[in-house]
């Protein structure tokens, strides 16, 4: 007479703990990589709708640069009536300078507020704890 069915399953199922262990590591590798597809796939996804409007921001930034060196050059010129050329250039060159030297400063001040995701830092922390009583 066979086993009953139950009984044949218990058997089926009993594995030694090491096997159990590397079956869940492999199950949790799995589980990384197949997340790191999914964001792969979802980032490409939105770069191929993003590309277009992209390169257009690229060229009207170009343009925009050319327009300001046209700008600072009409600058330089216009005070180049009034003084001698060096000096209008100097004058020119030296105020961007002070305004770069601005905006770079306000920027290092706001960068340094900026804190790493806590949240997901938190989320892989527990995720750690987790795995590791798992593994106990």
């Amino acid at each position: 007479m066979s086993q009953p069915y139950y009984q044949h399953r218990l058997q089926d199922d009993e594995r030694p703990l090491s096997r159990l262990l590397e079956d869940i590591l492999t199950n949790i590798q799995e589980l990384i990589r197949s997340e790191f597809r999914l964001a792969t796939t979802e980032a490409q996804e939105k770069l191929a709708v993003a590309r277009k409007p992209l390169t257009t921001l690229a060229a009207g930034m170009i343009a925009s640069l050319y327009g300001l060196g046209f700008l600072l050059l009409s600058a330089v010129y216009g005070l180049s009536i009034v003084l001698p050329p060096w000096l209008a250039a100097l004058l020119v060159g030296g105020g961007l300078l002070g305004a770069a030297a601005f905006l770079v400063s306000r920027s290092r001040e706001k960068l340094r507020q900026v804190r790493p995701p806590e949240k997901t830092i938190q989320s892989v922390k527990e995720n750690i704890t987790w795995l590791k009583d798992q593994m106990r």
